[in-house]
């Protein structure tokens, strides 16, 4: 293990953060079972102390309460963080594309400038602050040209409250599209070892731009962690419950890659998913891992892959493993 905490730039933005990012979904509570308002701060606070400055959060996330306790928890440690949010599903209006039902009531994908400028300072007030280091579409709204919702953007960036522009949820061609309308700094997307689609086409184009990728879901939601076994049980709104990729076959797939790279993680003195998170980083392209954290012990645990420096050969012995491992798994 480093003693330092691995540190990249969000794309040509001149912000330096953490490589590991923490992701507060789990801590909003919607789709994970509910939240724990006190855990939620601990587990923010724990990161921060551990290195952590990124904490990516989103007005979606349990409809503000993600963003109201992210808030809480850096309201006398603003200076230590750069704080990401999100824009673009909306419950104020019925423009744009509707998207789900949240206890009932529609959410839409809509960036429209109206929407951005209203959103903006809501998620300023919640989150206690005058600004956002990093801000992002969260998903893709098809009614909105995009040069419309950058100029937004790119007017929010002149006034000071926000300081780089993401999108998430995005396709190449959404990409170029940003990338003819303004400075876009990241993309965030899903990857891990069980989901690595961007690799095809993203990741090329975003490093030949100058653009970073933010990883989400590194953990898989939690399968990649090496602590879910064939066994475990999911209750209530937990969208693992009927997910094919928490088959009981995939679970059994991932136990025999986790027992694969278990030498590894002995020589580093690391746990199997510090290994898999800092074997995340190391692949080309992917700029930060995004990991998420309900309690404090999980996310010191996060925070400590940045820390850990696999050697090629380490790379290549997990890269292999996964290929023999992870090649066909359900869903």
């Amino acid at each position: 293990m480093s003693h330092e905490m691995l540190k990249r730039e969000i794309g040509r933005s001149g912000i330096e953060a953490s490589a590991i990012g923490l992701g507060t979904w789990a801590i909003g509570g919607w789709m994970w079972g509910g939240t724990d308002e006190a855990r939620s701060i601990a587990a923010i606070q724990a990161s921060i102390e551990a290195g952590v400055s990124l904490i990516d959060t989103a007005p979606a996330y349990g409809q503000g309460v993600a963003e109201e306790i992210v808030g809480k928890a850096i309201k006398d440690r603003r200076d230590k963080v750069v704080l990401a949010t999100k824009c673009g599903l909306v419950w104020h209006t019925q423009k744009g594309n509707h998207f789900f039902d949240y206890d009932g009531a529609p959410v839409h994908r809509y960036l429209g400038k109206d929407a951005i400028i209203y959103e903006v300072e809501q998620s300023l007030t919640r989150l206690g602050t005058d600004y956002i280091d990093h801000y992002i579409t969260h998903w893709q709204d098809p009614t909105t040209p995009i040069a419309e919702t950058m100029e937004a953007l790119e007017q929010l960036k002149t006034q000071g409250k926000i300081r780089s522009i993401g999108a998430s949820n995005s396709t190449p061609l959404d990409v170029r599209a940003y990338l003819e309308a303004g400075q876009l700094d990241a993309v965030q997307e899903e990857y891990s070892m069980v989901n690595r689609a961007v690799e095809a086409e993203m990741a090329p184009l975003c490093h030949e731009n100058g653009v970073s990728i933010l990883s989400y879901s590194s953990l898989a939601l939690g399968l990649l962690t090496g602590k879910i076994g064939p066994d475990r049980v999911f209750e209530g709104d937990d969208q693992r419950k009927d997910n094919p990729r928490f088959s009981i076959a995939n679970r059994e797939k991932v136990a025999r890659l986790m027992e694969a790279i278990a030498p590894i993680s002995e020589v580093h003195g690391a746990t199997k998913a510090q290994v898999v998170i800092a074997w995340t980083l190391q692949q080309p392209g992917i700029t930060f891992s995004l990991c998420g954290a309900r309690d404090a012990t999980q996310a010191v645990e996060n925070a400590k892959a940045g820390l850990l420096r696999l050697s090629a050969d380490d790379i290549a012995q997990i890269s292999g493993a996964t290929s023999t491992h992870l090649s066909d798994l359900d869903g």
